[in-house]
Formats: structure tokens, C-alpha cells, sequence
């Protein structure tokens, strides 16, 4: 079977929580819509959703949240069909923000108060200039572009980033994403494995995939290259501090290593379920959230998960701390401040 995307995406997608997810109802969304443009059915008035903006509405706070960062004290959350929302206020009241398309977004990233990144379907890479009030693009699927979803977004400054996505997508800046420099030759990576996350963990920099892909960049060679893992499943997300890294996926799969990838021991977790999301909170605890709803802690460095006791299991997609004692979780539901123990 081939797993190319069988052309650009032309309308939103209503997706599930992962990501691996959004890929899939890809595939079937632009079959279907090759099928009707084969027949004819090029509707009139049609408008790509790349020369749309996205359509400001008092429900999309409600709607399906794929990604949340923090811009100093104001909180960030992307969704679908382009919306970009931002509290002042910890999440209890919601502004939309003024995006240039609506394609559906799938991560953001802050590096600084004012500079951030949000990233998503169509090959789309937006870029804010005053805390995530309005976006303009940087990139897109157009035909001198490659159109596969970019997944993830982490920056290490104002000037070097680095993006990740479907079928082995790696692209680099140097210079606030004026400019994008795929890295995929860079990378061990020659089946071309989906990347979901890519995150800076003590000082370095790491990528997770699908088939138990972690990469690490070599920075004498500027070159991620493969860890061996004691796992073969796809990995969601990565999260730690200084001293642990912590990787996250499918069936409760978590691993954890405090060597910076050199070695890894498997963590037991309570439920095999999907772990999309994963934070520090303000204690230092990691806080796991999974698509059915659980949030797990640890407060050994990723050595133990517990469950915590909820009141509304709320599905992830995304978890961010807030502030000591709370996190807020977004998913297929919006957004909800989850409290901790």
C-alpha cells in the first residue's frame, strides 16, 4: 500500500485526538475529493482553504484543540480549520486570533513573549509577531512546497527552529523561518517514518515517530541520528527535564532514559490507552494525558506514573501547566483547567 498522501488537502478535516489519526482521514478526505473533481464535481465558488482565512466564531473554543504553548502568561491553542485562540487569564476567557488560512493546525511553540510559530495541514507553517493576536504565513503546500502535514514546531530561539511531519518531514531555520531548509537527508530516517514531535530536552534535541523512531541531533555533524529503543510502536510526544527524557505513545507505551537516550527502561502506566500530550508542571512533576481522558503523574522524574482522581475525564490532545496545582487540557472538546494534587 502506498503511504503517500494522495494530493493536497482541500477542505478541514473533523479529526480524531492523534495524530496519526489526522494522517489517516487525510488520505480518505483528499481520495474523496479526487473522486469528485474526476466527475466533474469542481464546485463553483470553490475557494482553497489556503486563500481562506479562518472563519472567527464564539464556538471555537468548543471545537477540536490540537495545540497550546505559552507566550509569556498568555496562553496559545490551535485547532482546526485555522483557528488560533488566546486567554489572558489562564484559559477562562478566549479571544480568536486573525489567521490568514483555514487549514487545520496541529501544534505552536513560543520561544519568546512575542515570537511564535503554529504549524498544521497543507504544508502550512504561520508565524506571529505580537503574542498570538494575528498570524501571517511563512510557508505552505503550494506546488514550489512540499504540502505534507507539519506536525510539530519547537524553536530553540528566535532565529533557529525546527519542524517535523508526515513521511519523514524535517525542516530547519536559522533565520525565524524566513527561510526552511529540509533536513530529511540529515536524518536517519530512510523509510521515511511519520515524525509527530521534536522537542529540546537538556540541551539537545530530539524527534519521536512512528515504529519506535526517536532521533537526537549530533550537533558536530548536524545530523539527527536513530537511538535504539526497547519498542517498535509509534511514539506521540517527548517531555522531561535537565536530568530525565521522557517519550510517549501508543497503549500506554512510555520510556524513559536519564542518559540522553543512550539507555531506556520501559515505565509501567495504569491504562493502555493512547498518551498523545505530555507536560512539566510547575512543581517539576511530568504530567501525562491520554485520548480517553486520564492524566498521569510522576513526581520521580518519570520513574512511576499515578492516575490522577478526576471529576470529568476530558480526551487529549494537548496538556499545558498553567500555574502550580493546575494544567489545562485541549482535545476533540476544547479546552478544560484540569486541577493537580
Amino acid at each position: 500500500m502506498d503511504r503517500r498522501l494522495p494530493g493536497r488537502l482541500r477542505h478541514p478535516l473533523k479529526t480524531g485526538l492523534m495524530k496519526r489519526r489526522l494522517l489517516l482521514s487525510a488520505c480518505f478526505a483528499a481520495a474523496a475529493m479526487a473522486s469528485a473533481m474526476a466527475a466533474g464535481g469542481a464546485a463553483k465558488g470553490w475557494v482553497d482553504v489556503l486563500d481562506s482565512p479562518a472563519v472567527k466564531s464564539p464556538l471555537a473554543a468548543r471545537g477540536l484543540i490540537n495545540g497550546l504553548a505559552l507566550a509569556d502568561k498568555r496562553v496559545i491553542a490551535v485547532g482546526q480549520r485555522g483557528h488560533i485562540l488566546y486567554s489572558d487569564d489562564l484559559g477562562a476567557n478566549w479571544q480568536q486570533a486573525d489567521v490568514p488560512v483555514s487549514s487545520d493546525l496541529v501544534a505552536v511553540h513560543f520561544p519568546t513573549a512575542q515570537l511564535g510559530w503554529a504549524v498544521g495541514h497543507d504544508g502550512v507553517i504561520l508565524q506571529s509577531a505580537d503574542a498570538g493576536k494575528t498570524w501571517t504565513r511563512q510557508r505552505d503546500g503550494r506546488p514550489d512546497a512540499a504540502d505534507m502535514p507539519v506536525l510539530d514546531v519547537w524553536f530553540e530561539d528566535a532565529q533557529n527552529g525546527y519542524a517535523v511531519g508526515a513521511f519523514g518531514l524535517l525542516l530547519h531555520t536559522t533565520d525565524g523561518g524566513k527561510t526552511w531548509d529540509s533536513m530529511q537527508a540529515a536524518s536517519d530516517n530512510p523509510k521515511n517514518m511519520h515524525l509527530y514531535s521534536v522537542r529540546g530536552i537538556g540541551g539537545d534535541v530530539f524527534i519521536a515517530g512512528e515504529q519506535g523512531l526517536v532521533l537526537k541531533l549530533d550537533r558536530t555533524t548536524n545530523r539527527f541520528t536513530a537511538l535504539t529503543l526497547p519498542y517498535n510502536g509509534t511514539l506521540f510526544g517527548i517531555t522531561g527535564t535537565n536530568n530525565t527524557l521522557v517519550v510517549h505513545g501508543l497503549r500506554g507505551t512510555v520510556l524513559r532514559s536519564t542518559d540522553g537516550g543512550a539507555n531506556w527502561q520501559t515505565v509501567p502506566t495504569p491504562f493502555p490507552v493512547g498518551l498523545p500530550a505530555g507536560t512539566v508542571d510547575a512543581a517539576g512533576r511530568i504530567v501525562l494525558a491520554s485520548q480517553a481522558g486520564h492524566v498521569l503523574i510522576s513526581t520521580d522524574h518519570g520513574g512511576s506514573f499515578a492516575p490522577v482522581k478526576l471529576e470529568r475525564p476530558f480526551p487529549a490532545a494537548a496538556v499545558l501547566s498553567l500555574a502550580p496545582g493546575r494544567v489545562l487540557v485541549a482535545g476533540p472538546r476544547g479546552v478544560q483547567v484540569q486541577p493537580l494534587p
